[in-house]
């Protein structure tokens, strides 16, 4: 492949990924369940674990420079084929639920103009039909070239930062001091300090989602350092946005009165402040956000599939390894479109929306992460490295802080998706002529996998509730 990317279009695919559908309903969802000193204390936990998992993969793509797999392959390093293909399969799965979340989050944008009020919530017959057609839309431009594909999306993420910034301009002119300080330890119906944050981090959580997307494409970068770098450019202007979003519109409008908005709130904060038009604009910036986002997780998805089954020494089924003449790993492309599809249409008949949707996508995502967070503090126990160390064990405290916040029913839907992965991962080994497990660990975590998932199904579906 001769064309390489830079610094600038990593960084945008870092910040496309994190700045895609949730920087919209930001204040209601934070709102909803915390008041205003809650939410500042969320945020401070979430930027000091955040920088502690972006030091991580900055850490990861330095020092193991040679392998271009991202997350998946430095989980695989440090934890072997089974636990590495797990890192792959709960990102993967992350990915395409997200771009799911999105469709679903557009149509209700759209649902939000009078002459389209069909789309109603985002879940509707209408709105099953028209993310279809967008979805296979954008697989149609991913499979006719990545370096295209890009192209496109660092274009959208640029206009899409601009109905941001005139919100966050807006409503620092309109900050009132005295409708922050409203209810700023919350309501007693919010439950104490602690319940409030460790409900907004969830949501801090899945705003975070694809701050490690440049380690995804190392093997497409021009240098190490660009990938370190746009990490770290990416995480920190994402940061400065989501803040200043989620924290100043409690100027704006009080606690309670935020809670009970329908999102995408950050269209009715706006309103409050300039009138209609402004509401209108937000929600046309909504509408090319989530186009990006969907286009940034659909390619992360692919990408993720492709590079887990690509060698002869990887965790998935060969087919997925394999790249068309565009550079695009069609396969993985088609597969991931699929199951979008199919995601889309259950969404309709069970009317799972938009918060359902990203709670799963972000379970799935953190075992992925908290694994990442073990294998530098594996490294740096080995090699005695102090900052290493402290920078490991905050990483990991922060990942297992973040699947105790996340809440028990979500941790064990995860773990039915996870232990599905158990048959695409031995129909690869025996493709292959590899063993099933090369260590002792890795039966032990396909039990507890397998037992976990037994849990949930007779939690959930069998004992009545």
């Amino acid at each position: 492949m001769k064309k390489k990317l830079g610094i600038l279009p990593l960084t945008l695919l870092v910040m496309g990924s994190i700045v895609g559908s949730g920087i919209f309903s930001l204040p209601q969802n934070m709102a909803e369940g915390s008041g205003a000193g809650a939410i500042i204390i969320a945020w401070i936990i979430t930027l000091f674990g955040m920088l502690m998992l972006t030091r991580i993969f900055q850490y990861l793509s330095i020092r193991f420079y040679k392998i271009n797999d991202g997350l998946y392959g430095y989980v695989r390093a440090g934890f072997g084929d089974y636990i590495g293909f797990n890192a792959a399969w709960g990102y993967w799965i992350s990915a395409w639920m997200s771009c799911a979340s999105y469709l679903v989050i557009l149509f209700s944008a759209l649902g939000s103009f009078d002459c389209l009020s069909f789309f109603g919530d985002g879940t509707t017959f209408e709105s099953v039909i028209g993310g279809l057609i967008f979805l296979w839309l954008v697989h149609i431009i991913v499979l006719k070239g990545i370096y295209r594909a890009f192209l496109l999306n660092c274009l959208v993420t640029l206009a899409k930062i601009v109905p941001i910034g005139l919100f966050i301009v807006c409503i620092i002119l309109a900050f009132k001091v005295s409708t922050f300080k409203t209810d700023f330890w919350g309501t007693p119906q919010l439950g104490s300090i602690i319940d409030q944050v460790k409900h907004t981090m969830l949501y801090t959580v899945w705003v975070y989602l694809g701050i490690e997307s440049a380690t995804v494409y190392a093997a497409r970068a021009k240098n190490i350092l660009s990938i370190s770098r746009a990490t770290f450019f990416g995480f920190a202007i994402s940061s400065l946005l989501l803040i200043c979003v989620s924290v100043l519109s409690l100027g704006i409008v009080p606690q309670q009165e935020l809670a009970a908005m329908k999102n995408p709130s950050m269209a009715l904060v706006i309103e409050h402040v300039v009138g209609r038009w402004g509401a209108i604009l937000i929600n046309i910036g909504l509408i090319v956000s989530v186009s990006g986002g969907l286009l940034s997780w659909l390619m992360l998805a692919a990408e993720m599939l492709f590079l887990s089954g690509q060698g002869k020494q990887h965790t998935v089924p060969r087919c997925f390894g394999k790249l068309n003449k565009a550079s695009t790993p069609a396969n993985a492309l088609w597969l991931t479109s699929g199951l979008i599809s199919v995601l889309i249409i259950l969404a309709h008949f069970y009317q799972s929306g938009y918060n359902t949707l990203i709670q799963l996508s972000t379970s799935m995502v953190l075992i992925p992460y908290l694994l990442s967070a073990l294998f530098v503090l594996k490294l740096a126990i080995q090699r005695g490295k102090a900052y290493l160390i402290m920078i490991g064990a905050c990483g990991s405290i922060y990942g297992l802080w973040l699947i105790y916040a996340g809440g028990m029913s979500y941790l064990l839907l995860s773990m039915i998706l996870y232990s599905v992965g158990l048959i695409f991962y031995l129909y690869a080994r025996k493709q292959r002529s590899l063993s099933a497990f090369s260590y002792l660990h890795d039966k032990i975590y396909a039990v507890i996998i397998i037992g976990l998932a037994i849990m949930a199904v007779l939690y959930f579906y069998v004992i009545p509730q």
